[in-house]
C-alpha cells in the first residue's frame, strides 16, 4: 500500500496482470493456489478499556479493568462460534493483552489488540459491529465511568485471484514442473496488501504459495497426520530451507511471466 500511496500508479503504466507469490508451510519445491478468493480480509484494531484503578487490597474501591479486559477476551472468542454460520469463515484473535505493571495495583486502564480476518464484505461487517457491541457492553455492565476507545490499526482488502489469468498461471506450471509439484489449495486465512495492485489499477491479479518445509519433513508430518503441528509463518520456529525454496520461487515468476508474454 506504501507504493500506490507514493505514485506507484501515476509513475509507471497501468500493467496487464498482476503477479505475487509468498512462502508458506507446504512441501519445499512446490506451489499452490487457485482461482477466486486466496487469501482473507483483515481487520486489526486497538481498543482500550477506562475503569478506575486503586490497591490490591481494596478492590471495592476500584473498577477493575483486568477482570473487564478478561471477560471482554472469552465473550469475543464465543463470537465466531454463535454468531457466524458453519458455512461461512471468520477468524478473531487477541494477539495483545495489557494491564498494570504491579501485582498489588488495580490499573485504570487495559489494551486489547485484536485481528480478523474474513472471506466476505456481509461477515465482515458483521463481526466488526459484534465486537463493538461486545466492548461497549462489557464497559458498561462493568459500570466503567467512560466509554472504550476502539482504534483501527490497519487493514487488508480480500484478494480474489481472477479466474481466466490464474488458469494460464496453473497452465504455465504444470508445463515448467512437473504435475506432482503444482497442487491447488482452497483460501488462506493469511492477509496481503498485494490485492490493492490489482484493484487500484483495475488489472487481474494472481497470488500463489511457494512450499518451504523440508520435504522429507513435510511427508514425515503428513504420514503421521501431524501438518498441523509444522511451524507455521511468524511462529519463532519457521525457518524455510534455502534450496529448493528459492530455485521454485524464481522459475514459478518467470513461468508465469514468460507465458503471459508468449500469449498476450
Amino acid at each position: 500500500m506504501a507504493m500506490i500511496n507514493d505514485g506507484l500508479l501515476t509513475r509507471f503504466p497501468k500493467r496487464d496482470v498482476v503477479f505475487g507469490q509468498h512462502v508458506m508451510v507446504g512441501s519445499a519445491g512446490t506451489v499452490a493456489g487457485s482461482a477466486g478468493p486466496i487469501t482473507s480480509a483483515a481487520d486489526s484494531l486497538e481498543i482500550r478499556l477506562f475503569e478506575r484503578g486503586a490497591h490490591g487490597s481494596m478492590p471495592q474501591a476500584s473498577i477493575d479493568p483486568v477482570v473487564m479486559a478478561a471477560a471482554t477476551v472469552l465473550r469475543l472468542q464465543t463470537m465466531v462460534s454463535r454468531e457466524v454460520a458453519a458455512t461461512e469463515s471468520a477468524v478473531v484473535t487477541v494477539g495483545v493483552l495489557q494491564a498494570g505493571t504491579k501485582e498489588n495495583v488495580i490499573p485504570d486502564e487495559a489494551l486489547i489488540n485484536l485481528n480478523v480476518r474474513t472471506f466476505d464484505a456481509d461477515v465482515r461487517r458483521r463481526v466488526l459491529a459484534a465486537i463493538e457491541r461486545i466492548v461497549n457492553a462489557e464497559a458498561q455492565a462493568a459500570g466503567a465511568p467512560r466509554p472504550p476507545e476502539i482504534t483501527p490499526l490497519d487493514n487488508y482488502p480480500l484478494n480474489v485471484n481472477d479466474k481466466d489469468a490464474s488458469d494460464r498461471v496453473a497452465a504455465a506450471f504444470r508445463a515448467h514442473f512437473s504435475a506432482d509439484r503444482v497442487h491447488h489449495t482452497g483460501p488462506a486465512p493469511a492477509s496481503e496488501d498485494f490485492g490493492c495492485f490489482g484493484t487500484a489499477w483495475d488489472a487481474p491479479s494472481v497470488f500463489w504459495f511457494v512450499g518451504g518445509t523440508d520435504p522429507a519433513l513435510y511427508a514425515k508430518a503428513k504420514a503421521e497426520g501431524r501438518v498441523n503441528d509444522l511451524p507455521v509463518n511468524h511462529s519463532p520456529h519457521f525457518a524455510p530451507v534455502l534450496h529448493p525454496t528459492l530455485e521454485t520461487g524464481v522459475e514459478a515468476m518467470a513461468a508465469a511471466v514468460m507465458a503471459w508474454n508468449a500469449v498476450g
